[in-house]
């Protein structure tokens, strides 16, 4: 019978775990500090009581959108107690209520009980503002929250009434798309400043994960060209820190289950296969219903192939676009949904294309004339199984 106490012998590998998780925020956060500076001069206006400009942050996952929004945030509140910093996740608070309720539960007491409506939230938070402090809620993957525009239109609203004070947002989302979801209103509301995070190369991914080695690990645990194996496995995959983060963890607890005193190539590369599934998982789960529907349809073309006949130029395992919005039409009625229009169809595809889901390329001429091609970027089998199990196929 196993004891606990053999689980519980110190690590020959690890240092401090926790370091490799996405939530650590290092002091320095490198090949960001030009966005951190131009965070910085946007919330700057708060430090003298003036209303910081909206802002929204776009890249894929792990480009450091999050990471350096919290570590500007702890700056921040370091110098300015007349303004406050709330960090919301909208995956967890999805809707205008509940991120109203989070933020002023954040402000002040005496609100913890359930059963208080939009409205006096809405007041609480004027009440809060209305004596020349300046709220800023930090939104992250905005584009899964529901009614957003309803959301921007309330705290645009706020800043008319207030005559001191204000409320600024920012934003976070992997799609690039986002705004064109949204009413032309609360586009010329919220849109005034907006940044863009690259995928991180395979040099700036070695620094960063030398960087955390450094403080996860104990010395001479794991050689230098296993983390630069991370490094070139993430960069010509993503460019996701996040992914080499998980990347680096696994191996590491490979070599562990297996008493080893190193992490070699070996580990990384066993750790690939793993990690690239778990991720994959993670960013279906994330996506908005009607993304997770045209990569079913997707996932299901690629499976038993087009109803028209293939083409013989080079693209093999492409579909024709328009084979798939049909595909996903018909799960929509089948699954007794609306499909969305063509266009927002074509919106999808760009963001599941962002997210590494798929690949798109425009056809050459003679091939029913102008079209987008689209291929899968994962293996077919586990994306239709992951969409079965969701839609309850």
């Amino acid at each position: 019978m196993p004891s606990f106490g053999e689980f519980a012998s110190p690590s020959r590998i690890f240092r401090d775990r926790d370091v490799l998780s996405p939530h650590f925020i290092p002091n320095t956060l490198h090949f960001r500090e030009h966005q951190i500076r131009e965070l910085m001069s946007i919330l700057a206006p708060a430090l003298q009581g003036k209303k910081p400009r909206n802002l929204m942050l776009y890249g894929k996952t792990g480009t450091g959108k999050t990471c350096c929004t919290k570590h500007v945030s702890r700056k921040f509140e370091e110098e300015n107690p007349n303004a406050k910093i709330i960090y919301i996740n909208c995956r967890m608070y999805n809707k205008p209520y509940r991120i109203l309720s989070k933020a002023i539960k954040s402000l002040t007491d005496g609100v913890d009980k359930q059963g208080y409506g939009l409205p006096f939230y809405y007041e609480k938070m004027l009440e809060w503002c209305g004596t020349g402090r300046q709220l800023i809620l930090i939104l992250d993957e905005i584009d899964m929250a529901k009614n957003i525009d309803e959301l921007i239109y309330t705290l645009t609203r706020a800043n008319d009434e207030l005559e001191k004070g204000g409320v600024s947002l920012i934003g976070i989302s992997n799609r690039l798309t986002f705004k064109e979801g949204l009413d032309p209103r609360s586009k010329s509301s919220l849109y005034e400043r907006e940044m863009v995070f690259p995928p991180y190369t395979a040099p700036q991914l070695q620094k960063i994960l030398q960087q955390r080695v450094d403080l996860a690990f104990k010395e001479n645990v794991i050689s230098a060209g296993a983390i630069n194996l991370a490094s070139a496995f993430t960069a010509q995959d993503s460019g996701d820190a996040r992914y080499a983060l998980k990347l680096l963890l696994r191996a590491a607890e490979l070599a562990e289950e297996r008493s080893l005193s190193r992490i070699s190539d070996a580990e990384v590369k066993e750790a690939r296969d793993v990690v690239e599934t778990d991720l994959v998982k993670e960013a279906v789960d994330k996506l908005p219903e009607h993304h997770q529907l045209v990569l079913y349809a997707v996932g299901r073309l690629t499976l038993s192939g087009s109803k028209y006949a293939r083409f013989e130029d080079g693209k093999d395992g492409y579909l024709f676009s328009g084979d798939v919005y049909e595909d996903y039409s018909e799960l929509c009625s089948k699954l007794r949904k609306a499909a969305k229009t063509a266009r927002s169809y074509r919106s999808y595809l760009t963001d599941l294309e962002m997210l590494g889901l798929v690949t798109t390329v425009e056809s050459g001429k003679g091939i029913r004339g102008h079209t987008k091609l689209i291929k899968l970027g994962h293996t077919p089998q586990e994306t239709v199984s992951m969409m079965r199990q969701k839609f309850g196929e």
